[in-house]
């Protein structure tokens, strides 16, 4: 019988791994590409590996253009960074609020909240730059980061793990004499670690790749952001695959960092809710 299960075993996870390669295949062609000369990117059969190399002159031209991309990583970044930090802050505290405080027409309140994530974004678009217009916030960064710092989404998934701290440890706190926001972030936030790290990771990739907001909500090439360079990029160059692929590329490239460094916690927040539920 152990033999059977090894066998199994041994089937399911090379199947596995090929999908896995097929999945991934795209992404090894366009890192390929990225490194070719135009000539040799749509050669049938692929060639993974380049006979000439273009890398240096690829890359230069994507990261030295009329929209430079060091300028377009930094207004990224600068927004990511700010909108997931202020996200994770605002749910956290929503989702706390929501979970381990009572007050009355907690749930009501709740149920409402809940029920604006079946609104549309796109319906609230015009409304939206109404709004922005009239506070000043178009064409800056802070009216971008705004837009996605306070998410109905971020506070229903952190409320459920919440929910799974002891109400025990919150009463003893609470006889010591702690207040609720000493209770939040001493005993509550560092038990629920993993899904707030695991929630971060999903607002930063969310954030990343955002193109609808950018798109009409910054107008100054100054303050666009790396979905809007890399579409601007394609406008330009959209013809020459070597270089739309050395775009692609490096727009990805935060992503694969984000994920490798984050993949720990994201692991231990499923087991988490996992071993919860």
């Amino acid at each position: 019988m152990t033999q059977s299960f090894d066998f199994r075993r041994l089937t399911m996870t090379i199947i596995m791994a090929l999908i896995g390669i097929l999945f991934m295949a795209p992404f090894f062609w366009m890192v390929s590409a990225s490194l070719k000369v135009e000539e040799e990117v749509l050669t049938f059969p692929i060639q993974w590996i380049p006979n000439t190399w273009n890398a240096i002159e690829n890359y230069h031209e994507v990261w030295t253009g009329s929209l430079p991309f060091l300028m377009l990583y930094w207004n990224s970044i600068k927004v990511t960074v700010l909108t997931t930090l202020t996200s994770v802050f605002v749910s956290s505290l929503a989702a706390y609020g929501f979970a381990k405080i009572n007050f009355k027409g907690r749930d009501l309140v709740f149920i409402i909240v809940l029920a604006t994530y079946m609104i549309p974004p796109q319906t609230l678009l015009v409304t939206q730059f109404l709004l922005y217009r009239w506070l000043g916030l178009y064409d800056t960064h802070t009216g971008l980061i705004l837009l996605n710092s306070f998410s109905v989404f971020g506070t229903f998934m952190l409320r459920q793990f919440y929910l799974g701290v002891s109400n025990e440890i919150i009463e003893s706190a609470r006889m010591d004499g702690a207040g609720h926001f000493r209770i939040f972030a001493s005993i509550a936030l560092p038990l629920v670690r993993p899904a707030i790290a695991t929630y971060a990771i999903l607002r930063f990739i969310w954030t990343w790749n955002d193109f609808q907001y950018p798109l009409i909500f910054l107008r100054s090439e100054a303050l666009y952001t790396i979905q809007l360079g890399v579409s601007s990029f394609a406008d330009e160059h959209g013809s020459i695959y070597s270089l739309m692929m050395a775009a692609s590329v490096s727009a990805i490239i935060p992503l694969l960092i984000i994920f490798v460094i984050g993949q720990k916690q994201v692991i231990e927040g499923i087991q988490l809710g996992g071993v919860k539920g």
